[in-house]
């Protein structure tokens, strides 16, 4: 019974705590309790800064004819607050005010572009243009385009081999292919074009195979580090392209023994292996010199330098270096690939090619079953055996030319 009697009064003491208190201030008959509430919230506590409603003002402004074609400060005026045409100018790439100097920042009154089309983008602003060409063209293409060609290197050395038979360093008379002087200016060419190719591939490719290894922080000095290496050594690349240019562009004219190789397909695709005669360079050779490098290169390099901003006047605009990066990205990667193949060519390709570089000097057999047109114009005395004026030293350059010259 004591039990009973506390849970009552405890329930009791409950019900009477939650019982709302009545309002001193008026009486519910006198006042309904919305009426109440609008007269609070219409009546600001003293002091109070009430915001400006733009409904308050002109609630259908918006029925006005001009209405769309309408200034920020003739908006403001019929709605205060409502900024919509300031942000649609920027939107559509308008300049404003900037303090910098135009000569300095000429787009610094430019928060978003104009609207632009690059090839294979949307009609969008430039930037995300560019963004689009590059994530959805460049990049996955560029990497298929050096995949597939990395692929079929490898079936064409698995299913032919290295081309050729004789030696570069085999018996009889020396023939010099390649001067000191040719030589110094392939390899610092070769050197500055890997250099440029390895770290552009770190910077463009990186992100997907790299930085899920070495992690965003050592991944990122490596890619900064690669970036210097890039801007720096472009320059070189630029002097050493200009010199190969110079030195082979009167060797890699085209002629009709050309249209012959090139009709013959150079003799690689069928089942012998004997090649099509040529001269010095042959067609292979000559379509690499002018659309492997010197086309392709002279492009890379003009790009490069507006990216680098070496070109008085070039490289202020955005626009301009949206333009230089998918030209020099795009020819970058088709350089790539073709001398993919110049490499193979050079080095476990064809025998004897390399070491031609290495040393500057081929045997007449090696010359006569790879270039025979030039082999029997050194025979006949037309382009001279020795041509710069380094010496050879060993019993080879004893022989007398004549006896040379019955090798076929």
């Amino acid at each position: 019974m004591k039990h009973l009697l506390f849970a009552v009064l405890l329930a009791g003491g409950a019900a009477w705590a939650q019982a709302p208190a009545p309002s001193p201030a008026a009486s519910s008959a006198d006042v309904p309790p919305a009426a109440a509430a609008t007269t609070a919230a219409a009546q600001p506590a003293a002091g109070a800064v009430r915001s400006q409603n733009i409904f308050d003002v002109k609630p259908d402004a918006s029925a006005d004819p001009g209405y769309a074609g309408q200034t920020n400060g003739e908006r403001a005026r019929v709605q205060p607050g409502n900024n919509a045409p300031m942000w649609r100018q920027v939107g559509q790439g308008v300049t404003g005010y900037s303090s910098l100097p135009v000569t300095q920042a000429p787009e610094a009154g430019n928060l978003i572009q104009r609207f632009v089309q690059y090839p294979g983008s949307r009609f969008t602003n430039a930037g995300e243009a560019w963004r689009e060409v590059r994530n959805r063209w460049i990049i996955p293409y560029g990497a298929a385009l050096l995949g597939i060609t990395l692929l079929a290197l490898a079936i064409f050395y698995f299913a032919k081999g290295p081309m050729g038979h004789a030696p570069a360093d085999g018996p009889g008379r020396r023939i010099e292919r390649f001067t000191p002087f040719e030589r110094a200016a392939h390899w610092s060419n070769a050197i500055a074009f890997c250099t440029l190719a390895l770290s552009g591939i770190v910077m463009a490719f990186g992100k997907f195979f790299l930085l899920p290894v070495l992690g965003p922080t050592l991944f990122g000095w490596l890619a900064y580090a690669l970036k210097n290496v890039h801007n720096f050594m472009g320059p070189l690349f630029a002097v050493s392209l200009t010199v190969i240019i110079l030195t082979f562009v009167k060797d890699n004219i085209a002629t009709m023994a050309d249209w012959i190789w090139l009709k013959k397909g150079g003799g690689m695709l069928g089942g012998g292996d004997e090649e099509v005669p040529s001269h010095r360079f042959n067609a292979g050779e000559k379509g690499m010199f002018w659309w492997g490098i010197t086309v392709p290169g002279v492009f890379v390099v003009l790009s490069g330098l507006v990216l680098d901003k070496l070109i008085p006047g070039w490289g202020l605009l955005r626009g301009e270096m949206h333009i230089a990066h998918m030209v020099h990205a795009s020819l970058a990667l088709w350089m790539m690939a073709l001398l993919l193949g110049h490499i193979y060519m050079g080095t476990i390709g064809m025998r004897g090619a390399y070491k031609a570089m290495k040393t500057g000097y081929v045997s007449e057999t090696w010359a006569h079953e790879h270039h025979a047109l030039w082999a029997q114009d050194i025979r006949d005395g037309k382009i001279p055996a020795q041509r710069s004026s380094e010496e050879r030293s060993g019993p080879a350059a004893a022989q007398p030319a004549a006896a040379a010259r019955s090798t076929p």
